[in-house]
């Protein structure tokens, strides 16, 4: 899961690099979302939280 994260974050970072200022917030946003949901992966896999809901 993490590649398919990791991929995920350098093609929007080419995105951005290459976008107009209308797009420009939107890829923000988009690359943001991925940069969390990759520091959620790598943590669940080195053990440091737990994905397990609380309940």
């Amino acid at each position: 899961m993490t590649i398919a994260l990791e991929i995920q974050v350098e093609e929007l970072r080419a995105e951005l690099r290459n976008a107009d200022p209308a797009e420009r917030r939107q890829i923000e946003a988009e690359l943001e979302i991925a940069r969390a949901e990759l520091r959620v992966a790598i943590a669940e896999q080195e053990g440091a939280i737990d994905a397990a809901p609380p309940f």
